[in-house]
């Protein structure tokens, strides 16, 4: 471009001749140390900087906004997550792998298009009260915290008190299975087979100041591997017949101060030919002592149906204090309860924490958390 024409540019910018447009950018920085017990892998105790999560997963972000008129807007996310204790990127070294997002929006909702969340995240969002954190659902099951696809198009609109939503995705996981443990190995968009990596989804929200609820079905399709060395994620799901699918139902209560949530994931995977069938519970309370300090906590179970002593029960309690606004220190605890046939880690910090077959597990972690 001419430096006559970027000189016009900024004119029309000054004067306010271009569009109205808003940027912001924005990100959480979330570090601290933990300890966890009964590590089968180190002998013992590991004591640890966890690179995935402590209260939520660490973030740089930028969105922005651009009024189109008549009530149109163009709208897009680009954000990137990040391992804080070494810098380097997260889900499988995307340079913006929690979002990469594009479309339009208004009175009737939003159109995106990109690398987003499946409505099984936004389905959760209020239930889960301790979300994303290193002891709580991830750590039964690591999709719940990572529920986003490849190459799709969403729509969410919010009615009065309620919210609907739908995903479908030509291809779920482009990053290879193999070298990256953040990665499913699932591109699609194949000539051969149309409904190969496919992944959908859908939800309607009902919330209130009271209270709310929630109901979301998530399905994810396999693919044929091209050779004996291909790895497809979840293992097992060797065809595009073959499905890994979750149904959610939630809700959430507000009594006084306290808040209380709840709900039930079933999953179906045609991935497992040993656990195929599983359901997920889960409650949790919030509870603040006072304007800045919060006491919360989880207990789940991770159910097989129709097999025995695969079965995992998980504790989860946290006590978050604000030294401001945007800073927050923590201190939270979680505690495991493996059957005799599986070996769950308390831990969703970063991988190599499982306990041996049948174990018990403790992890502590201190940190603290920065908003910006």
């Amino acid at each position: 471009m001419k430096i006559s024409s970027l000189i016009t540019l900024a004119g029309l910018v000054a004067t306010g001749a271009v569009q109205a447009q808003s940027v912001s950018l924005y990100g959480i920085i979330d570090a601290g140390v933990e300890s966890v017990s009964n590590v089968a892998s180190a002998g013992g105790r590991i004591t640890r900087m966890p690179s995935n999560t402590g209260i939520v997963p660490s973030r740089l972000g930028m969105r922005g906004k651009e009024d189109l008129g008549a009530g149109l807007s163009a709208i897009y996310t680009l954000e990137m997550g990040f391992a804080p204790d070494t810098g380097a990127s997260g889900q499988g070294g995307r340079l913006f792998g929690r979002q990469s997002t594009v479309g339009l929006s208004g009175d009737w909702g939003a159109v995106t298009l990109g690398r987003q969340w499946t409505m099984l995240f936004w389905s959760l969002l209020d239930s889960d009260i301790v979300g994303p954190s290193i002891y709580g659902l991830g750590s039964l099951d690591s999709y719940i915290p990572n529920a986003r696809i490849d190459n799709s198009i969403a729509y969410k609109g919010k009615f009065s008190d309620v919210t609907v939503g739908a995903t479908y995705s030509l291809g779920r996981d482009t990053v290879n299975a193999g070298p990256s443990p953040a990665g499913t190995n699932c591109p699609g968009e194949s000539g051969t087979d149309s409904q190969a990596c496919r992944a959908w989804s859908a939800m309607v929200k009902y919330d209130t100041r009271a209270w709310g609820a929630a109901l979301a079905y998530d399905e994810q399709n396999g693919r044929t591997p091209a050779s004996a060395t291909d790895v497809v994620l979840p293992a097992g799901l060797t065809s595009s017949s073959k499905s890994d699918a979750r149904l959610v139902v939630n809700g959430y209560v507000n009594l006084a101060s306290v808040k209380v949530g709840g709900g039930v994931i079933r999953r179906n995977n045609d991935g497992s030919a040993t656990r195929p069938k599983s359901d997920l519970w889960y409650v949790g309370a919030a509870y603040p002592l006072s304007p800045v300090w919060t006491i919360d906590g989880t207990v789940a179970k991770l159910h097989y149906r129709n097999i025995d002593n695969f079965d995992s029960t998980l504790l989860a309690v946290r006590s978050l204090y604000k030294l401001s606004k945007r800073t927050t220190t923590y201190v939270q605890f979680g505690a495991i309860r493996n059957d005799s046939l599986t070996n769950v880690s308390v831990s969703g910090g970063a991988p190599g924490s499982n306990p041996a077959l049948g174990g018990s597990q403790t992890g502590m972690m201190l940190g603290i958390n920065h908003t910006f």
